[in-house]
């Protein structure tokens, strides 16, 4: 028996088909022939890889809750939900560049890709370079794709620079992150750890979407307020999710290298309280794996177990209970059309399903939401 399509499961397709309609709108709007096929093909490709597109599903959803009556969603606001899905393969295709990555979604990173385009001794060099070009394109792409919602030029306005801003504030966490890869360890603090969250992840992922559609709807400054607020919370939970499933996870659910993050050392939630925790020859031990240039499966399985006896992961999956539950208070105090409160519910909370597999594989005793 096939399964009846949620509400989300409908969403999702027609955001894919508006998301296909405008790859093939722009490719004629500008001239991609006239250039090479493999940049058109490759953005292309990137942008269609499946996802779980929740960040268009959170602007249409936002919208909707805020519209006056049960309206049906324009095709225009479908097309223009796609801004934020090209905002974020921009940031994903210059954070592969960054992290020197391989895959993505279980494929090439685009900058491989392009690396291919003409033969060259240094294909990585090439690579590099067409890839920061490719990621300025798409977002150029991104700011085409929300000029095409059709709402008055007030709203259109406060939404855009909404919009545009969280472009500079994900940057700002993209520099911030830079930085502390190349910092001492000793010298990042959680609250560091934190904000750069708040500016790489959460900004983009879960406050602007739900920020712009509630903008473009016309709702009010407190619920803007609280959205914001709303966003910024779940969107730590979910970046320190995201990188207990880089430690804990393995490579074929992650759709990328399981080494990734301890190759960067990256200054995670788990490192830093890790850090904090350990003493004398343990802390010396740690970072050994921490600083090898080139790190095995071995050290990972090593970092692992330094986390689970440091209580690091147990304090990271608190630290993501305690805004989940923040997130479900203030979702209730929305003054937002219930049947879209219900759906934005539905197509968040189930993002957290993974930390509470992780918890009950390694016996921790917490339940993130009721799944």
């Amino acid at each position: 028996m096939v399964p009846y399509p949620t509400m989300l499961d409908i969403l999702k397709k027609n955001i894919n088909r508006s998301l296909e309609i405008f790859m093939g709108r722009v490719k004629h709007d500008y001239k991609f022939h006239l250039v090479n096929p493999i940049l058109y093909e490759g953005i292309r490709e990137f942008s269609l890889r499946e996802g779980k597109r929740i960040r268009p599903l959170l602007l249409i959803l936002s919208y909707m809750g805020y519209s006056n009556g049960n309206k049906r969603i324009s095709s225009s606001l479908y097309n223009a939900s796609t801004c934020i899905e090209m905002l974020h393969n921009f940031m994903l295709i210059h954070d592969d560049i960054i992290d020197r990555s391989s895959l993505r979604r279980g494929k090439p990173t685009l900058h491989k890709l392009l690396g291919k385009t003409v033969k060259t001794a240094d294909k990585k060099k090439l690579g590099y370079d067409l890839g920061i070009i490719a990621g300025d394109i798409v977002y150029a792409l991104a700011i085409d794709a929300f000029l095409s919602i059709k709402e008055t030029p007030e709203r259109k306005e406060r939404a855009m620079k909404y919009f545009v801003q969280t472009a500079a504030f994900t940057a700002m966490g993209e520099f911030i992150d830079t930085v502390h890869g190349a910092e001492e360890l000793k010298k990042v603090k959680e609250r560091d750890v934190f904000l750069n969250y708040t500016l790489k992840t959460a900004r983009y992922t879960f406050d602007c979407p739900l920020v712009v559609g509630a903008l473009l709807a016309g709702a009010g400054r407190k619920d803007i307020s609280l959205l914001s607020q709303l966003g910024i919370l779940i969107g730590q939970a979910f970046q320190i999710q995201d990188d207990i499933i880089g430690s804990f996870e393995s490579q074929k659910n992650i759709g990328k290298s399981v080494l990734s993050d301890l190759a960067e050392s990256k200054k995670t939630l788990l490192v830093c309280h890790a850090y904090r925790k350990l003493r004398g020859q343990k802390r010396k031990s740690f970072m050994t794996y921490f600083n090898k240039p080139k790190k095995t499966y071995q050290d990972l399985a090593a970092v692992r177990k330094i986390f689970i006896d440091t209580g690091s992961l147990q304090y990271s999956l608190k630290e993501i209970k305690s805004r989940f539950d923040t997130t479900v208070n203030i979702l209730q105090q929305l003054k937002m059309n219930d049947k879209y409160r219900n759906i934005i519910n539905s197509a968040i909370f189930p993002l957290f399903k993974q930390s509470n597999s992780i918890a009950q594989k390694y016996r921790i005793d917490i339940q993130i939401g009721n799944f």
